[in-house]
């Protein structure tokens, strides 16, 4: 056999020639201990799945480049835009939220869109939604509301109950719930979708001046939606739509491509604008925080291994780079801490040594051991600090600058305190101005279909509770809904009148 030729072997590398009979004790004879190439594969066999994701299970993804096309340095010093047709290797991972790994990826749900950027300062994950905003404002109530998305404890079944039961007993989430509820709740794969950071984070320039900023992926492709029916039919013709249409896509060389825009605020007018700026329930109005051109992201290259790439990948919003910060935005604040920690859980405590996760660049830290450590463990570096022996310095041109807060109060505040308990004006801006004829009917459509589903002796109770919310963000929307669930109107007034 030639030296170039691949050879057979174990994990450790040893070349072995039997792969399909075990070992026994005569043909038909009981097999024997001493086959560990049978134990080998049997074992790996049993791990070969990982802890799939809480949410976010379901995903697709690939490679690709983003290109400055505008100058942006007036506002951060990331070096990423530091120069006009300057290109960085990104990785996406597209994922719908609620379902598990082998749901549909048509399902009706908001969409992940997660952005890994290989900077020369350190990866910088931007981990939005293909929506602006989303069902809660503070991260205490995420496992709540994920919980309400899942499976009913006692039935193990998906429950329209649980879900419009949270809904209806927390409106902060109505903006999103007629989001997810309209077409765009169904988008026809993920290249005909927009993408969004979602929160509120922060750029900082050269001078260390700091404002405010949202980032927007804007498709290039034109948006494609399914139409209720069309999905709930895709999802049983074909499962994997989604990420069938986005291999092949790529595979023919129809690249997707998005442009990065970005909205910008500064402190003053973050002091004066009428609501909280940090609440990932709302929009900033465009009209009055324009999108800016930033770049071009362009996805060319499907992974080789799915699984080495995709299912392995893991974004934290944590993950930043000089130049863009975080912001006040509460639910922000939550995943700092539980998106690494998840990633920790799942890949374990080295999933950054994972080729996917690896910064490209110089990584250098006491971080030493754990499980699956593949990088040498960086040999026979010191791993504590300080130290005499290495070279590793701290670079206080990296520092940032310091953060105004406006109290010294620390309490457990309400999170719809005054100026901040508006859940109504954008939604209903949304139902009216943002939305044609065809879309409110589909959005009435869809919430009737939705909510058909809830059943139980509460079902009234539900039912009225959150027509009450339809009926403050636009009174059309709410008589329509009302309508096609045969609702007693004078009912909800009632139960409006006394809320």
């Amino acid at each position: 056999m030639s030296e170039n030729k691949k050879r057979l072997t174990t994990a450790s590398g040893k070349p072995y020639v039997e792969d399909e009979n075990s070992m026994s004790i005569g043909a038909r004879g009981p097999l024997l201990l001493q086959d560990f190439i049978l134990h080998e594969k049997m074992a790996h066999f049993n791990r070969e799945r990982i802890p799939e994701r809480v949410v976010h299970a379901k995903g697709s993804g690939a490679f690709g480049t983003f290109t400055v096309t505008n100058d942006i340095s007036k506002y951060t010093k990331a070096r990423i835009f530091n120069k006009i047709g300057k290109e960085t290797k990104v990785f996406v991972r597209f994922s719908t939220v609620g379902g598990e790994k082998g749901s549909a990826d048509t399902e009706r749900d908001p969409r992940g869109f997660a952005v890994k950027f290989y900077t020369e300062d350190g990866n910088w994950d931007l981990v939005g939604n293909n929506t602006p905003v989303f069902f809660i404002k503070d991260p205490k109530k995420f496992s709540d509301f994920i919980h309400t998305q899942k499976r009913d404890p006692r039935t193990h079944c998906k429950s329209p109950t649980m879900m419009w039961d949270f809904w209806s007993l927390n409106p902060e989430s109505l903006h999103q719930v007629m989001i997810v509820m309209s077409d765009r709740g169904t988008p026809q794969g993920y290249r005909h979708m927009h993408g969004f950071g979602s929160h509120t984070f922060s750029m900082i320039n050269a001078n260390n001046e700091r404002v405010w900023v949202k980032f927007h992926f804007k498709a290039m492709q034109e948006i494609k939606n399914f139409i209720s029916a069309d999905a709930a039919e895709m999802k049983g013709k074909d499962p994997d739509f989604a990420q069938r249409d986005l291999v092949e896509a790529i595979d023919r060389k129809d690249f997707p491509k998005w442009a990065l825009k970005i909205q910008v605020m500064t402190d003053e007018q973050a002091g004066q604008f009428p609501f909280n700026p940090f609440d990932v329930t709302k929009v900033w109005p465009h009209g009055d925080f324009p999108l800016r051109d930033v770049g071009v992201m362009e996805l060319n290259q499907i992974p080789k291994n799915f699984f080495a790439d995709v299912e392995q990948s893991a974004f934290a919003p944590a993950h930043v780079v000089d130049g863009i910060g975080y912001s006040h935005d509460k639910m922000l604040q939550g995943r700092l801490l539980s998106y690494p920690d998840a990633h920790r859980y799942r890949l374990g405590v080295n999933y950054e040594q994972i080729p996917v996760n690896k910064c490209p660049f110089m990584v250098a830290n006491y971080e030493r051991d754990g499980m699956m450590t593949v990088n040498g463990n960086q040999e026979d570096a010191p791993n504590y600090n300080p130290n005499s022996f290495d070279e590793i310095e701290i670079d206080m041109s990296y520092k940032e600058p310091p953060v105004q807060l406006d109290s010294t109060l620390a309490d457990w505040y309400d999170r719809n305190g005054a100026n901040d308990n508006d859940h109504y004006t954008q939604p209903g801006l949304l139902f009216t101005k943002a939305m044609n004829d065809y879309d409110r009917h589909n959005l009435v459509s869809n919430i009737v279909e939705a909510m058909n589903g809830i059943t139980g002796p509460k079902k009234d109770l539900i039912i009225n509770r959150q027509l009450c919310h339809f009926f403050r963000a636009d009174q059309n929307l709410g008589t329509a809904v009302a309508k096609g669930l045969n609702v007693d109107l004078d009912a909800v007034m009632k139960a409006m009148h006394h809320d």
